[in-house]
């Protein structure tokens, strides 16, 4: 079973890696390929664009095909969109086009290995770990996205420190160039890899289910939505994951261009991101055990997790209005304060989705998920637009984040949980 949960962390975490390929690396696309502002956002928003047939994806989980066919499908379109952007065309207008389909194709990708980690947990796992399995195989997609703030400052050279000649020098802009198209065909070959291991050994289900949970009927597709739709406390804690989530979500995706007006450089940008996912990966997998562990405590966690990343965001916030605040603007208060927002506005999903499936059962898990991913990646989209009109002054999208955050802790505190499906693993077993 954790052999299944490492593969379809391996596909989440290719996905997030393949989806923040560019913004880590805007400067020096910008002079390789020609991109613009525009551009670069465009890039990020193809993520939620690929949102579109998310309900698709969730139907095909759910009813037909199962996590094999709906995993083989996934892959197929990362590997096709990462083939896209690996074409080489000596045509920059034809080669950009050829990028955006691809990650417009990783993008469509994004629904499975966003929604589908409580159905596997669920699928594969007793009670007692299905918090944890949750954790890893969501949080494993954050961790691409990570890796991308890694891997693309290291491997590719920011203009302003690969030549001591003219930036537009032609030898610069090779060199560049090389080295971008050296990370996507790497990235290209690794999903080629994932899908060869998903085609060879990927199962639905396991022989024997694992809890009454996972053998017990669901509602139908229909019914499932009305049920949803009318839940008030369902709609009240998905706008408590949409809101901070997706405007986080797209905050990270162009964090280095808005770190860049108060002179952070693109690899200190890229090593914050980096940091800021990690962090929240490894604390929402602890949280997530120490839930397995001490159960009914899914509210109190949400409530420290969100207060913390309200905080954070309010400081980060105040900082880069150092003209205002007077707050010192140092490389260290940067740091510290994404990297806290990241842990725990990150670490916080693994918590929402075990939530979301114990508030609504029985409607299946992939299309409890589906509804609160979709709208998460609505309010990214609406975020990622107005930047593609707004992106030479970014105080207004700070000021998104602690708000998005405040609002869902007011919403958490409003919340009361229930958990209908460990009632029925735990009572009605015994």
């Amino acid at each position: 079973q954790w052999l299944v949960v490492l593969l379809f962390s391996l596909l989440g975490f290719a996905q997030g890696l393949l989806w923040n390929t560019w913004g880590p690396i805007q400067n020096s696309a910008r002079l390789a390929f020609g991109f613009g502002g525009w551009d670069i956002a465009l890039l990020v928003f193809w993520g939620p664009i690929g949102f579109a047939p998310c309900f698709f994806f969730m139907w095909l989980m759910d009813k037909k095909g199962g996590l094999r066919v709906t995993v083989l499908l996934t892959s197929s379109l990362m590997v096709l969109g990462a083939g896209l952007r690996c074409v080489p065309v000596s045509d920059l207008e034809i080669r950009k086009k050829l990028i955006h389909g691809g990650q417009l194709l990783n993008g469509l990708a994004g629904p499975t290995v966003m929604n589908a980690a409580p159905f596997l947990s669920t699928t594969w796992f007793s009670p007692d770990e299905r918090a944890t399995a949750t954790a890893i195989a969501s949080l494993l997609n954050y961790l691409g996205a990570a890796g991308a703030f890694l891997v693309g400052p290291l491997v590719v050279p920011s203009p302003n420190g690969t030549s001591r000649h003219s930036l537009a020098s032609q030898s610069n802009t090779e060199h560049i160039k090389d080295r971008i198209e050296a990370v996507l065909y790497a990235e290209f070959g690794m999903v080629s890899l994932i899908f060869s291991a998903a085609l060879a050994y990927f199962p639905s289900r396991p022989p024997f289910p694992p809890s009454v949970a996972a053998a017990s009927q669901r509602l139908s597709y229909r019914r499932s939505f009305c049920r949803l739709l009318s839940n008030f406390r369902f709609l009240m804690i998905a706008l408590a994951y949409a809101i901070p989530l997706g405007v986080f979500s797209g905050w990270s995706g162009v964090l280095d261009l808005i770190l860049t007006p108060v002179h952070v450089s693109q690899v200190d940008a890229g090593w914050i991101g980096f940091w800021s996912i990690v962090g929240g990966c490894v604390v929402g997998i602890a949280m997530a055990r120490f839930a397995d562990f001490i159960r009914g405590m899914l509210k109190f966690i949400l409530l420290l997790l969100l207060s913390g990343a309200t905080l954070a965001s309010t400081w980060f916030t105040l900082t880069c209005l150092t003209s205002v605040t007077h707050l010192p603007l140092t490389t260290a208060t940067l740091y510290t304060s994404c990297i806290l927002l990241g842990i725990f506005l990150n670490s916080s999903v693994p918590i929402f989705f075990e939530l979301f499936v114990e508030t609504v059962y029985p409607v299946p898990e992939g299309i409890t998920c589906g509804v609160v991913t979709f709208l998460s990646n609505v309010f990214m989209g609406a975020l990622l637009f107005f930047l593609t009109f707004y992106h030479t002054e970014f105080s207004w999208f700070n000021w998104c984040l602690p708000g998005s955050c405040l609002l869902s802790l007011l919403l958490i505190l409003c919340f009361r949980e229930s958990y209908d499906r460990l009632y029925l693993d735990v009572v009605v077993s015994v």
